[in-house]
C-alpha cells in the first residue's frame, strides 16, 4: 500500500486525484500545513522542502520501497508504476510532459502567488495584486486556446497534465477568475470535474 502525506492544497489533491484514477490502494496521513506539521523531522525526512504532498512505496522499482517528494515527480512515478496517462509513444509522451512542466512553472506558481497575495499579505498590495492577477489570466488564455483545440491539455486522452492542472483552476474563485471567459476552460473543468474519481481525491485529505 502506498503512504501518501498530504493536505487539502492544490498539489496535495493532484496526488490523491492520481491514486483514486489508478485504482491503487494508498493510505493517508494528514499533515496540517497550518500548524507547521510540515516541519517535523519525520516528515522532513521525507520531504526536505517541506512542502506537501510525498509518498512512500514499499514496492517500488525492483520491489525495492521508495519515497518522493514534489507533486510532478510523483505523477509520473505514478503513471509509469501503473501504465496510465502518460503515453509511451514518445510524441504523445512528451506532448503530456510539457504541459506538465507548464503547470508545475507557471499555473502553480503563479496562482499559489496571487492566492498568498490575495488572501494573506496583511494589506492591499497593489502591484503584486495587478502583477499576478494579469498573469493568471494570461495563462488562463493560453488554456483555453489550447482546449478550444484540443479535448484535453496534452492532447485527445486525458494524461497527468490536466490531473495536475485541475485543482489549480478549482480554486478559480481564489483567483476571482470568472470562468465564463474562457469557454474551453470551462467545458473541459466541468468534464474532469464529473469524473469520480477527481470527485473522491479531491476530498483527501477528510
Amino acid at each position: 500500500m502506498i503512504e501518501l502525506y498530504t493536505w487539502g492544497t492544490p498539489n496535495g489533491r493532484k496526488v490523491s486525484i492520481m491514486l483514486e484514477e489508478t485504482g491503487l490502494e494508498y493510505g493517508v496521513h494528514s499533515v496540517n500545513i497550518g500548524t507547521g506539521e510540515q516541519h517535523r523531522p519525520d516528515f522532513l525526512a521525507l520531504s526536505p522542502n517541506n512542502r506537501i504532498p510525498a509518498i512512500v512505496d514499499p514496492e517500488g522499482p525492483d520491489g525495492a520501497p521508495i519515497s518522493l517528494f514534489e507533486s510532478g515527480a510523483i505523477l509520473v512515478y505514478l503513471a509509469n508504476k501503473t501504465g496510465k496517462f502518460l503515453p509511451g509513444d514518445p510524441v504523445r509522451h512528451y506532448d503530456v510532459m510539457q504541459w506538465l512542466m507548464f503547470q508545475m512553472g507557471n499555473v502553480g506558481p503563479m496562482f499559489g502567488q496571487l492566492h498568498h497575495f490575495k488572501r494573506n499579505a496583511p494589506e492591499p498590495l497593489p502591484y503584486p495584486l495587478e502583477r499576478y492577477t494579469r498573469e493568471a489570466k494570461r495563462l488562463y488564455g493560453v488554456m483555453n486556446q489550447r482546449l478550444s483545440e484540443s479535448a484535453y491539455l496534452a492532447g485527445a486522452d486525458y494524461s497527468i497534465a490536466d490531473i495536475a492542472t485541475y485543482p489549480w483552476v478549482a480554486r478559480h474563485d481564489w483567483q476571482e477568475i470568472e470562468l465564463k471567459d474562457y469557454p474551453a476552460v470551462k467545458r473541459w473543468y466541468d468534464e474532469i470535474g464529473a469524473r469520480p474519481a477527481v470527485q473522491r481525491g479531491y476530498k483527501v485529505p477528510a
